[in-house]
C-alpha cells in the first residue's frame, strides 16, 4: 500500500470526516477522497462509513488504521532521531503522565533533564493509564508515565519499563487506631478512587473476607483525604498520590494487606532510539521510587506539602 495514501487515511479517521482531515493536511477535500478512493481500491474493500456526522472505520479500516499508526510512528521516530542527531541531542519529548506522577514525579524530570540533557524540551499532558496508552498508539505522546496494579492487563501492543513500586497505604483519621485486620473496618463508610484504584481496592475487601460500604467516589485525592480527615469515611489510597498533597487531620498507615501498584513507562517500540526520548527514559530512572518517599509512612501521618494546587486524581 501506498504509505501516503496511509496517512491520509490516517488523517480522515483521526479528525472524524474528509473535510477536517482535508483541512489537518491542508489539501482540498476532493484531493483526499481521490487518494481515499484508491487505497480502497489497493484494499479491495471499503474501508470508511461515511454518513451525515463523518467517518468511521470499518473492520477492515480499524485494521488498515493500526498500520497506518505504525507508519506514521516509523516516519515521526525517523524525522525525530535524524534530528536529533543533527541537533547534537536537542529535541522534543511529549509525555503523558496520571496526575499524581505529574504531581511528584513529572517536575523531577524535568530538572534532571534541565541538568543532564539541556537540549532536550519535555512537553507533559494529564491522563490516566488507560487514556495515556491510547495516546501512545496514535503517536500523539512518545512516552506515557502509567500504572499497573497486579493481575491487571497489559498492553501487549506497546512495551512497558517498570520503574518502581508505589506502595498503597490506609488513609484514616488522625486520631484513628492502627489497624491489625483490615476486617475491623467492614463498617466503615470508604471513598473510592479511579476505576483502576478501585478495582483493587474492592478486591483487596474481598481478600479481607467484607463488601466495602462505597459512600463516595472520587478521583480528587485531595478531596479524598478531607472526608476522611472529617471523619466521614476511610480509604486507601498510593503513596505517591499522598507525597503529592496531604491535608492535615489524616494519617497514612502502611498495611501488608495492601501491596502496591507498579509505576512505569509505557512507549512504542523503536521509539527509545530517538536520542531524546533515550535521554527521558534514562532521567526516569530511580525518580519513582525516590520522589515518592524512601521513608515507610507507617502509621506516622502523611508527609505535608506547603502547596497543594488544583485537585487532581490519583
Amino acid at each position: 500500500m501506498d504509505p501516503r495514501r496511509l496517512l491520509t487515511f490516517r488523517a480522515v479517521v483521526r479528525a472524524g470526516s474528509i473535510s477536517a482531515g482535508a483541512r489537518a493536511l491542508g489539501w482540498t477535500q476532493p484531493a483526499v477522497s481521490q487518494q481515499l478512493a484508491a487505497l480502497e481500491r489497493e484494499a479491495g474493500t471499503p474501508l470508511l462509513v461515511r454518513g451525515p456526522t463523518g467517518v468511521v472505520p470499518t473492520e477492515a479500516g480499524a485494521a488498515v488504521l493500526r498500520h497506518a499508526d505504525a507508519v506514521d510512528a516509523a516516519l515521526r521516530s525517523a524525522r525525530e532521531e535524524l534530528d536529533d542527531l543533527v541537533g547534537l541531542g536537542a529535541g522534543t519529548v511529549r509525555m503523558a503522565a496520571f496526575p499524581s506522577a505529574g504531581a511528584v514525579v513529572v517536575p523531577a524530570l524535568a530538572a534532571r533533564l534541565r541538568d543532564r540533557a539541556p537540549g532536550v524540551q519535555l512537553r507533559v499532558e494529564e491522563a490516566e493509564p488507560p487514556e495515556a496508552a491510547a495516546l501512545v498508539r496514535s503517536n500523539a505522546v512518545h512516552l506515557a508515565l502509567a500504572f499497573r496494579y497486579p493481575n491487571q492487563p497489559a498492553e501487549p501492543d506497546l512495551r512497558w519499563r517498570p520503574l518502581g513500586a508505589d506502595p498503597v497505604r490506609l488513609v484514616l483519621p488522625a486520631g484513628h487506631p492502627d489497624v491489625a485486620d483490615l476486617a475491623q473496618l467492614a463498617d466503615e463508610a470508604w471513598v473510592a478512587g479511579c476505576e483502576r484504584c478501585r478495582a483493587h481496592f474492592v478486591a483487596t475487601c474481598a481478600g479481607a473476607g467484607f463488601a466495602p460500604d462505597i459512600r463516595h467516589v472520587t478521583d480528587d485525592y485531595v478531596a479524598v483525604q478531607a472526608l476522611v480527615a472529617r471523619g466521614l469515611a476511610v480509604s486507601l489510597l498510593p503513596r505517591m498520590a499522598l507525597c503529592a498533597a496531604a491535608v492535615d487531620g489524616v494519617r497514612a498507615q502502611a498495611h501488608p494487606a495492601l501491596g502496591a501498584r507498579t509505576v512505569g513507562v509505557l512507549h512504542r517500540a523503536g521509539v527509545e532510539r530517538v536520542p531524546a526520548v533515550a535521554a527521558a527514559i534514562g532521567a526516569l530512572a530511580g525518580l519513582v521510587q525516590r520522589t515518592s518517599g524512601a521513608r515507610e509512612e507507617g502509621s506516622e501521618p502523611a508527609p505535608r506539602r506547603p502547596g497543594r494546587g488544583d485537585a487532581v486524581s490519583p
